[in-house]
């Protein structure tokens, strides 16, 4: 098997703990790595071959689940593994709703861990993530592009317009844009419900 798998970790012993694992199970591909949200997005996007992806939600510049959500955006067909400390079915449920194929804790063997990087690279999906309902919702959050789910994110801290434009380096009316789409991509009219129906589900910021 050829191709390239991301791991995407910010505990350097655990991501290379996941390396392995990925060497492993598929000695053939290669194994690229990222220590931030934003540095496995622009490895996401410029990827040859990409396979799989290895995420770990609790990342810098990860707000709930949209690390999830943005590597999502940047290659929607390449499967996403979640392997995180996070626990609880429901947090299960919810990377599923927002494009990962699979949910394992840190807390399992690497036995475990590596048949669900092989699973994942079969494009087997669990069972239970069979049966989840669907979350409209959460597919309109999904289908945002990457440049859209970043104002998604500063909207939620408060930020207007200016400051989003100055953040992500774009002028003003590109940025107004951007909130026009996602507005309607989402179904809401104004920034407030945006902000809250984003909160609904999972992107909200700790503190």
């Amino acid at each position: 098997m050829t191709g390239t798998i991301l791991v995407a970790d910010d505990h350097p012993l655990f991501r290379q703990a996941l390396v392995v694992a990925a060497e492993r199970v598929a000695p053939g591909m290669a194994v690229i790595q990222a220590g931030t949200v934003q540095r496995a997005a622009e490895h996401a996007a410029g990827a040859p071959d990409l396979k799989l992806m290895l995420l770990d939600l609790k990342m810098p510049g990860a707000d709930g689940f949209s690390g999830i959500a943005m590597l999502h955006a940047e290659r929607p067909e390449v499967p996403i593994l979640v392997i995180s400390s996070a626990e609880g079915l429901t947090v299960a449920r919810e990377a599923r709703r927002f494009g990962a194929i699979g949910f394992i804790g840190k807390d399992r063997d690497l036995a475990a861990i590596e048949a669900a990087i092989g699973d994942a690279l079969a494009g087997k999906v669990a069972e239970e993530a069979q049966q989840d309902e669907v979350n409209p919702v959460a597919e309109k959050v999904a289908s945002l592009t990457p440049m859209q789910l970043k104002v998604l994110l500063e909207l939620l801290r408060g930020r207007l317009n200016k400051q989003i434009a100055y953040d992500l380096q774009l002028s003003e009316v590109t940025v107004k844009k951007h909130v026009t789409a996602l507005m309607r991509r989402l179904d809401v009219n104004n920034r407030t419900q945006a902000a809250l129906a984003a909160r609904a589900l999972g992107l909200n910021l700790n503190g």
